[in-house]
């Protein structure tokens, strides 16, 4: 048991530092964990399988090789997809100042009604 949580927290340590933690904020919770317990789950029945038999490599092991192989392949896959498909946030907006400075009516004095729906226009128009 104390293997399978050393896996797991080593199998997510590995994978924020070599796939990128932004990448991994993007993805689905349960994407996350059914890749993980399966990456720690295979590393235990990979290190139960060399201990058990007389040789080390024997084929469980490899079989456990391969299908820890196979998961490190999904993990990249899963992490270079959320790569392609994060939002690029746009600095080139224009930036609305009608929102900053209050209206005046014609007598000089500010207008609260129309300074309230130009924030609201304004706000708007930055979240489409």
């Amino acid at each position: 048991m104390f293997e399978f949580l050393l896996a797991l927290m080593a199998t997510l340590e590995l994978w924020s530092q070599v796939g990128g933690q932004g990448h991994l904020d993007l993805m689905p919770w349960y994407t996350k964990l059914g890749l993980t317990l399966g990456m720690a789950l295979i590393t235990v029945m990979g290190t139960v399988s060399a201990v058990a038999h007389e040789q080390a490599w024997n084929a469980k092991t490899i079989a456990c090789l391969v299908l820890a192989l196979m998961l490190a392949a999904s993990m990249a896959g899963a992490t270079y997809y959320y790569h392609l498909h994060e939002s690029q946030d746009q600095g080139d907006q224009d930036d609305d100042v009608s929102a900053i400075f209050p209206l005046r009516n014609a007598g000089g004095k500010a207008n609260p009604t129309a300074a309230g729906e130009a924030r609201r226009s304004g706000m708007e128009s930055m979240r489409a």
